[in-house]
């Protein structure tokens, strides 16, 4: 998961996050690497401060569709958006 410094993560929250998380999904990730990053780098491009601690919390949700990933985020205004995940990524599940 080393694709994941690229993106500013550090290596403990990698190391961590392969810990801590199924083996099952953590193959995923690897084998859809391209997406997660395309997903990642939407968010990062979105203006999102702590996207990582965004996909460390909520890692599957960078499997899904890149296309339905944008419509989740899309439906809000840019800027509310933003300062809301910047304050608190919990609302991710309200989405």
């Amino acid at each position: 998961m080393k694709f994941l410094e690229k993106y500013e993560f550090n290596k403990e929250d990698i190391a961590d996050f392969l810990n801590n998380s199924p083996k099952k999904l953590i193959d995923e990730i690897k084998k859809s690497k391209k997406l997660v990053c395309e997903n990642i780098e939407y968010l990062k491009e979105l203006g999102v401060t702590n996207y990582q601690k965004i996909f460390l919390e909520y890692y599957d949700m960078f499997l899904m569709d890149h296309s339905n990933f944008v419509g989740v985020f899309s439906k809000y205004e840019p800027e509310d958006l933003i300062e809301k995940l910047n304050k608190n990524i919990r609302i991710i599940e309200y989405l």
